[in-house]
Parts: structure tokens; C-alpha cells; sequence
């Protein structure tokens, strides 16, 4: 008989909100994988329990090495548990690789629901929270932060981003550039943490209060791009359009197909108005 995996979210911040199955899930596991051993061993202090099971780590530096060896101990029946930092496993945390693993050998797969940093956020950020996106952590390279923007610089749900303390301020002005610095957003910082703040704004100007500079973890909600009637999407807006999804890699004719469908208009009409922009760039020249 093959064993479980249990994937079980920790809290993000006040210990308190740890599930009530985490303490039984950690005394109970056979193996108990652990994105950073030292946190668990403060995870299991705090919550006054004693590991029975064998520990070893799992983390994006050994994850590849190590998830054939748990697979190997799920396939003899064990019990394993993985936890990580903070938050729920495999989320921008390590966990993707093993759940795969475990569910091409058929082996059943489980959580322990706990705290998200993603959906505390949404909740708290008084932005449409019917319909998101979650975009994990955008690259760090300027340029590849930036064609990434532009590959959802028209997507319609809200945007949830994670993203390092001392990278936010080029992040937020990235964002201001491609969707406009009037588009609402909220920082989140530090969530359910004793300093925890929650600052709400046009992109703009948060761009210029992180540009002071701002501590702890953070998470960013944006707001969708807004819905535009056809009247108002003149040549000059199609041409834009067309060319963010050209920058995101798109063909040019698709990318003229995906802009006339947004536009609820004949495709004829879009690639005539980017015939043109292109003659007059031409002649302009």
C-alpha cells in the first residue's frame, strides 16, 4: 500500500493561526520535509509538539535531488509531510516538483488548508476580488519585468504579485509605466505581523512612497484593466494594443485577432489602422 502526501500550509506570520491539523499532521508524519529545518524546529516549539517522524530539508536548492527519495518513501507506505516557510507549499515555495512526482505514480495527494498570503491580501486590498490572477514573483532583470507586464497589461482580473522589499520600488514604477499610473493598487505589508500596513493608491504614487524605501514581506494587488466601450478604442489604441501583445511575443496576426475580438470589431479594421500607423512612421522618417 502506497502512502499519502500532506501538503500543510503554516501561518505567514502570528503563530496563532496555524490549523488546528498541523500539530496532529507534524507528531504523526513519517517524514516531515522542511523547506528550512531551524523555522520548523520554532514551528514545533511554539506549538508544543515533538516531530516522531524522520526530518530533512526541502528547498529550491536541493528540491530536484531530493523528490525522487520522498516518492521513493511515499511508494513504501510513508506518511509524509511537507511544510515550508510560511503559507501553503508548492505556491512560489517548493512543492510543484513533488506533488507532480507523487501524482504520476498515483499516489494521493492532501492538504492541510492554512493561511495565504495571496488571499489576505486580495481580501484586504477594497479591490474586485471576484476574478484574479496570481503572478508570483516578476523577474528581476528590468527588461524581462517589463515584457512581462505587457503580457497582461490588458487582462481584465485583479493582479496579485509577491515581490521583495528592496525590488519594489522599480516593480511598482514598471507597473506604473505599463498600466498607467492611475491604476489602483494596495501594498501589503508584513501581514497578520505586529507592524502589518496595508497602504492603497494609484500606482503613481505608491511608486513614490516605496521609492523611500519599505521592510518586511510584501505582496501587491492591482487592479484589472479597465473595460473599454468599442467608441472609445480609436486607431492610435488599437495600434498600442497590438503591439503590447506583439512585445509579449505574439504573432502579429494573432495578436491583430486578440485585439479586434477585445474591441468587438472587424479584424479588417485593426490591421488597417497598424497599415497606417506604419506608413506614417515610415514617411515620417
Amino acid at each position: 500500500m502506497t502512502g499519502i502526501l500532506v501538503l500543510a500550509g503554516t501561518p505567514i506570520g502570528d503563530i496563532s493561526d496555524a490549523p488546528p491539523r498541523l500539530a496532529a499532521e507534524l507528531t504523526g508524519a513519517d517524514v516531515v520535509a522542511a523547506e528550512d529545518t531551524r523555522r520548523l524546529r520554532r514551528l514545533t516549539q511554539a506549538l508544543g509538539v515533538q516531530p516522531t517522524g524522520r526530518i530533512v530539508s526541502y528547498f529550491e536548492g536541493n528540491e530536484a535531488a531530493r523528490t525522487p527519495e520522498l516518492v521513493e518513501a511515499l511508494a513504501g507506505g510513508a506518511r509524509v509531510l511537507l511544510v515550508t516557510d510560511a503559507g501553503m507549499p508548492s505556491v512560489s515555495d517548493p512543492g510543484y516538483r513533488l506533488v507532480a512526482a507523487a501524482v504520476e505514480k498515483d499516489i494521493k495527494v492532501t492538504a492541510v488548508p492554512g493561511p495565504s498570503a495571496v488571499l489576505t491580501a486580495l481580501a484586504l486590498s477594497g479591490l474586485p476580488v471576484d476574478r484574479f490572477c496570481f503572478e508570483g514573483f516578476l523577474p528581476r532583470k528590468a527588461g524581462e519585468r517589463l515584457s512581462r507586464l505587457r503580457e497582461v497589461a490588458e487582462e481584465r482580473r485583479t493582479l496579485v504579485y509577491f515581490e521583495a522589499p528592496h525590488r519594489l520600488d522599480d516593480t511598482l514604477a514598471a507597473m506604473a509605466e505599463v498600466f498607467g499610473t492611475q491604476r489602483r493598487a494596495a501594498v501589503c505589508r508584513e501581514l497578520t505581523k505586529t507592524y502589518e500596513e496595508v497602504k492603497r493608491g494609484p500606482l503613481g504614487e505608491l511608486a513614490a512612497w516605496a521609492a523611500e524605501g519599505v521592510r518586511g514581506e510584501i505582496t501587491v494587488v492591482v487592479e484589472g484593466a479597465p473595460e473599454r466601450a468599442a467608441e472609445e478604442l480609436d486607431a492610435a489604441e488599437l495600434v498600442r494594443r497590438v503591439r503590447v501583445r506583439e512585445e509579449a511575443g505574439e504573432r502579429r496576426k494573432e495578436a491583430i485577432a486578440a485585439v479586434a475580438g477585445e474591441a468587438g470589431i472587424p479584424k479588417r479594421d485593426v490591421f488597417d489602422a497598424v497599415v497606417a500607423a506604419k506608413n506614417a512612421e515610415r514617411s515620417g522618417a
